[in-house]
C-alpha cells in the first residue's frame, strides 16, 4: 500500500471535473505527476507535459507514462514533450492541447528547477536555469493560455509556488528568487484578469514533500515529509471553488485542506511515516511561520 492516502477520495467533497481539461507542466514524476493523476481520478482530462519523453534516463518517469496512467483512470490524456523555457515550443504545445481537447480550463504551473547554494557557490548557468524554468516558464505558459481562457470566459491558472514573504534568502537566494517570481507573475495576473472569471492563485506545502529533490538535498528525513497527495488534494480543493471569486491568493496546503473540511487526522494521513512533520517548507520562505 502506498504511503499517504490510498484512496481516490480526499477528506472533503471533491468537485466533479468531468467537463474539464487540465494542462499540467512537469508531470513526469513527483508532485506534478500526482496532481495529474488526482485530477484524472475526479474526471478531468489531462495534458501531460515535461521534458522526459523516453524511458531509460537517470530519472524515472515519462510524460507518456503519466498520460497512460491518467487514461487508466477513465479520462482522456495527451502527452506533449515541452521545455517551458522555449517560447515557440510553449505556444505550439498550447495550440496542440486546445486542438486535441477543444478547451483547456485549468492551467497548472508545476515545472520547476531547484538548487540550494550560497551565491558564491552557485554558477551563473544554474541561476539562469532556475530563473528560466521557474519564472520564465510560468510566464510563458500562463501568457500563452490567456487568449483561450478569456475567450471561454473563465478558468484557472494555478502555480506551485510560495507566498511572497521575504526579501532575502541566504543559502538559497537563486532558488528563492525564482520561486517567488512564479508567485509574483501569478498574483499579478489575478489583478490583470480581474473581471475575466479566471482564478489565479498559488499553492505551497507547509511541510516538506517526498520528492527526488527533497531526498537529493537532504531536506530532513522521512519523518519530516508528506506524500505528494497533500498538494494534489489542495489543488483539488481550489478547483471546488468559483474562479471568479477565489483569485489572487497564495495559500498553504494545510489551510486549503482545513477550509475544505479536513481535520488533524485527515492531515496526518498524508504523512510519509508516523512522525510529526514540522513546517519546514513554509519556513524556507518565511522563517517566522507558525501554524495557527
Amino acid at each position: 500500500m502506498p504511503a499517504g492516502p490510498a484512496r481516490a477520495d480526499p477528506p472533503f467533497d471533491a468537485p466533479d471535473l468531468s467537463s474539464s481539461t487540465a494542462f499540467v507542466t512537469g508531470t513526469t514524476r513527483g508532485i506534478g505527476k500526482r496532481i495529474a493523476l488526482t485530477l484524472a481520478e475526479h474526471g478531468c482530462n489531462v495534458v501531460s507535459t515535461g521534458k522526459t519523453a523516453e524511458p531509460g534516463g537517470d530519472l524515472p518517469g515519462t510524460i507518456h507514462k503519466t498520460a497512460e496512467q491518467c487514461e487508466e483512470r477513465g479520462v482522456d490524456a495527451h502527452a506533449i514533450q515541452l521545455d517551458v523555457r522555449d517560447e515557440e515550443a510553449v505556444e505550439a504545445a498550447v495550440e496542440e492541447a486546445i486542438d486535441e481537447f477543444g478547451t483547456v480550463d485549468i492551467v497548472i504551473n508545476n515545472a520547476s528547477a531547484i538548487q540550494l547554494a550560497n551565491v558564491a557557490d552557485l554558477p551563473a548557468n544554474r541561476f539562469d536555469l532556475m530563473t528560466d524554468v521557474n519564472v520564465r516558464g510560468t510566464y510563458l505558459v500562463s501568457r500563452a493560455f490567456l487568449p483561450h481562457l478569456r475567450e471561454q470566459e473563465g478558468g484557472w491558472i494555478l502555480t506551485n509556488a510560495p507566498p511572497v514573504t521575504m526579501d532575502r534568502a541566504p543559502g538559497k537566494a537563486a532558488y528563492a528568487w525564482s520561486k517567488l517570481g512564479m508567485s509574483f507573475v501569478t498574483l499579478s495576473l489575478a489583478e490583470e484578469l480581474a473581471g475575466d472569471d479566471i482564478g489565479c492563485n498559488t499553492f505551497w506545502p507547509v511541510t516538506a514533500v517526498d520528492t527526488r529533490a527533497t531526498r537529493y538535498f537532504g531536506l530532513g528525513t522521512e519523518d519530516d515529509w508528506r506524500t505528494p497527495h497533500v498538494l494534489a488534494d489542495a489543488v483539488l480543493s481550489i478547483l471546488a471553488r468559483d474562479p471568479s471569486e477565489y483569485t489572487g491568493h497564495s495559500a498553504y496546503d494545510e489551510d486549503l485542506l482545513r477550509a475544505a473540511g479536513a481535520n488533524d487526522a485527515d492531515l496526518s494521513a498524508y504523512n510519509l511515516t508516523e512522525g510529526d512533520p514540522g513546517p519546514t517548507s513554509a519556513r524556507m520562505f518565511d522563517a517566522e511561520y507558525t501554524r495557527e
